[in-house]
């Protein structure tokens, strides 16, 4: 029974998998976990990885046959003559295959999908990964910044703090609040994740808030709108953060993710 057991791990975990990707894309969250440009090459992987394993079901040896044989001359290690440490390990083994393909099940298809957080962007370091990509920030010329996201607005300030350039300006954002390294109390970050290919390469970018106290009316993580227009930092006197004039709290967007 344990090699049983161990033989059929390989395609639980493929028909687990398969369930919980299809799932996703009829459902919607998978554009959680990957760009939108992967959700039809995504979901016929899928549709083919789960053939191949209801085809490794249906073509599986059958009683009787030669390989069956060698199953029951596998499982020896568990018959009663079988040293007690070797049955053991061999129970060992079994369990753990099951505890793996349970934590499997719990995890794709019980857990409900979620969007990266705060907690990643810190690790990730946001300050830094929106320093990195200042370069593709759109221009203000010739542009209608109605259409710009967080991260058009997030690449802008961190590549020109004139506040001249931004006059005018009265962008309304979405995203989550993130504290704000060295100014922890009267700045934060408002955050969303920018993805190229898939949740792994997500790189956290923020437009800078300047809110004395805002850890009194949002926690770390919250949803948020705001508007208002760019301005010197009132703390430091440099650099450009978004001077708040309307705050809201927002449910999380349908696509929590900017592209």
């Amino acid at each position: 029974m344990p090699r049983l057991v161990a033989r059929w791990k390989g395609v639980a975990l493929t028909l687990v998998g398969v369930v919980a990707t299809v799932w996703l894309a009829l459902g919607g969250g998978l554009g959680l976990y990957i760009h939108p440009r992967y959700f039809g090459f995504t979901a016929v992987m899928a549709v083919l990885g789960g053939a191949a394993a209801i085809a490794a079901l249906a073509l599986a040896p059958r009683a009787g046959g030669a390989d069956d044989a060698d199953e029951v001359d596998a499982d020896h290690e568990t018959a009663p003559g079988t040293p007690p440490h070797r049955r053991r390990l061999a129970q060992l083994a079994a369990w753990g295959t099951v505890l793996l393909v349970s934590t499997a099940v719990v995890t794709l298809l019980v857990v409900p999908p979620a969007a990266l957080t705060s907690r990643t962007a810190v690790q990730r370091d946001i300050d830094r990964t929106t320093a990195d990509l200042a370069g593709e920030a759109p221009s203000l010329r010739g542009a209608d910044p109605a259409t710009f996201t967080l991260k058009d607005w997030a690449l802008l300030v961190r590549q020109n703090d004139d506040p001249a350039a931004f006059a005018g300006q009265r962008p309304e954002l979405v995203g989550f609040v993130t504290p704000a390294p060295g100014d922890p109390d009267d700045a934060f970050y408002l955050a969303r994740f920018t993805i190229t290919c898939c949740a792994v390469d997500a790189q956290p970018i923020g437009v800078p808030v300047h809110l004395p106290d805002w850890r009194e009316r949002f926690a770390v993580d919250d949803w948020v709108r705001v508007s208002g227009a760019f301005g010197p930092d009132p703390t430091s006197g440099s650099g450009l953060v978004l001077l708040p004039e309307e705050l809201e709290p927002v449910e999380q967007p349908e696509q929590p993710y900017v592209y």
